[in-house]
């Protein structure tokens, strides 16, 4: 499997399976087959709800000798309402002890947006802490401590504007290494993209299939649906492949790390052999002519009356 260098020197697999929206019961089987497979990488979160059971089987993968710990590369994310720096270690020590894991590879800022340490998901503004009584810089200095303790190889942030990026570069002792935001071709992200190859940090793209099967509280009316695109189909066509089989071998194809879910076996392992496809100049070229700037993911579940936060100044 092709891997990118990151900016300290590690290497991260370029393609992996994700979790979110993965049902308890499933996720399980679908991280032991992923593995059984050739997947050497897997996205967790815990505000995913099924840290756990990913846990267990990655600990049945290992016992059984299907792959090794240090052969694999593990991502995990800090929720919300741990962004104080005193709490950052205590949750990732929480999703190490869920996940079975002495450390992480990758733990990453989940998103630019700080709730009160006793709210899980707020229902109005009173559940927010605004940027100004956490910055953002903060939290960052709980994450490198983190590095300095052993527990993660790798720290990030996910969902940051180029703003918000650049001040934690601009501030920080350890760079981050990645940024991993919504992108496919209707939101193709291509300045944030640019910004992130200059600056030496590695861009993951999650929702890279459109992500059709959100909660409905991420959903909007009329959405439209990218694995209908006609343009996909007909490149799909072109190589006797499936439409998701071409959206990741385009983010493949532009150097990003991509973590499409599924926890059926068949997709699976469809999603696997994409890696294998051939995009020409001309895919790429039609594949470019798409971009909408249209996020799945916008945010504005986030966003209440009387709040610091807008979905512009989130995305800022």
């Amino acid at each position: 499997m092709k891997t990118l260098r990151l900016n300290n020197g590690n290497t991260i697999p370029q393609f992996g399976l994700g979790t979110w929206k993965s049902e308890p019961g499933q996720v399980k089987n679908a991280v032991k087959y992923g593995l059984s497979i050739g997947y050497e990488h897997i996205d967790c979160a815990p505000i995913y709800g099924n840290e756990k059971e990913v846990g267990e089987g990655l600990k049945e993968s290992f016992s059984d000798n299907v792959v090794k710990r240090e052969d694999i590369f593990i991502t995990s994310k800090l929720w919300n309402n741990r962004h104080y720096q005193q709490d950052v270690i205590p949750a990732l020590k929480e999703t190490l002890q869920d996940l079975q894991l002495d450390y992480l590879d990758l733990y990453l800022i989940h998103w630019p947006v700080a709730f009160k340490p006793d709210v899980n998901f707020p229902e109005d503004a009173s559940g927010l802490l605004s940027l100004s009584e956490v910055p953002l810089i903060e939290t960052w200095q709980g994450m490198e401590q983190a590095v300095k303790e052993g527990l993660v190889k790798n720290i990030g942030v996910s969902n940051f504007s180029i703003k918000k990026l650049d001040d934690i570069i601009t501030n920080c002792q350890i760079k981050p290494s990645m940024n991993q935001v919504e992108c496919h071709p209707y939101l193709q992200q291509d300045e944030l993209l640019a910004y992130c190859q200059k600056n030496d940090v590695i861009l993951t793209a999650y929702s890279p299939l459109g992500s059709k099967d959100r909660p409905d509280f991420v959903r909007n009316e009329n959405e439209p649906i990218l694995l209908e695109n006609e343009v996909i189909k007909n490149i799909a066509k072109k190589h006797q492949a499936t439409t998701a089989q071409i959206l990741i071998k385009w983010a493949i194809e532009r150097e990003t790390v991509v973590i499409p879910k599924s926890v059926s076996p068949e997709r699976i392992k469809q999603n696997y052999e994409a890696q294998n496809i051939s995009l020409d100049t001309e895919d790429m070229e039609q594949i470019k002519t798409l971009n909408l700037d249209y996020r799945y993911v916008d945010a504005s579940f986030f966003v209440f009356p009387n709040s610091s936060y807008t979905v512009e100044s989130i995305w800022d």
